[in-house]
């Protein structure tokens, strides 16, 4: 166990000392968000009533931190590909780490990179308008980091078995676009027919996105919190575990 948390801590050093050397990235992945915030935000306070929240933001941010936790995560997969080019994976897989620390590192520093942008774009929210419990503000950005977490070993895991940026981009595509469309992430899908509302319920990241706009809204004990958080932890777990596995494999 000793051995794991210190080979973890230095890859998660590594990685991250990568990432503070090229912020360029950072502020991109964040600037998605926060144009919504700004430039769609507003479209919806006129129909605040019809959301289901006391405020537009407080049913449009909490969605809006779900998709920058699905889009931040889901692609640094792209870097470890440059990364097994240049030889690096080749080096750390013949050392005598262990190979969760490899994973682990990596997906710590990108849980911690996905709470500061999600610190940010709730800052950036407040001045307009946004009024939400600070508990259920300061748990959803736990949630979402959780999640990012699981996503980010999934991209990993992947980006490992496929090798190749022309094979990755089109998986994540075909896959978030419907997630985005179905997960209630821009607008509830309770402004949806009924047909579509049954759709929506097959999408885990729905409910996670309930559970968020549950947790702004103060209230804890609500169903959908505990559903939210019961898909999330799931996905952590088989997200850790398909990650683990991967790493495993291409070692062997």
């Amino acid at each position: 166990m000793s051995t794991l948390v210190r080979d973890t801590g230095t890859v998660f050093h590594r990685a991250l000392r990568t990432s503070l050397r090229n912020p360029a990235w950072l502020v991109i992945s964040l600037l998605q968000p926060v144009l919504y915030i700004v430039l769609f935000g507003p479209l919806l306070e006129p129909i605040a009533g019809q959301l289901g929240g006391a405020n537009a933001y407080q049913v449009f941010v909490p969605g809006i931190l779900v998709q920058l936790g699905l889009f931040g995560t889901a692609f640094v997969g792209f870097s470890l590909i440059a990364e097994y080019r240049a030889g690096v994976i080749e080096s750390q897989r013949v050392s005598p780490a262990p190979r969760a620390a490899l994973l682990l590192g990596r997906v710590l520093r990108d849980v911690l990179v996905l709470a500061v942008q999600g610190v940010v774009l709730v800052l950036v929210a407040v001045p307009f308008g946004l009024d939400a419990s600070v508990g259920g503000v300061a748990l959803t950005i736990v949630l979402v980091a959780v999640l990012g977490g699981s996503l980010a070993a999934v991209s990993y895991a992947l980006a490992l078995t496929l090798k190749s940026e022309d094979a990755f981009a089109p998986l994540l595509n075909v896959v978030l676009f419907p997630v985005l469309l179905l997960s209630g992430i821009l607008l509830p899908m309770t402004l949806a027919p009924g047909w579509l509302q049954t759709v929506s319920d097959l999408v885990p990241f729905k409910h996670v996105v309930d559970g968020a706009r549950a947790l702004f809204a103060g209230d804890f004990g609500a169903p959908d919190v505990g559903w939210g958080v019961l898909f999330t932890v799931l996905f952590a777990g088989l997200g850790a575990w398909y990650g683990t596995s991967q790493f495993r494999k291409e070692s062997g």
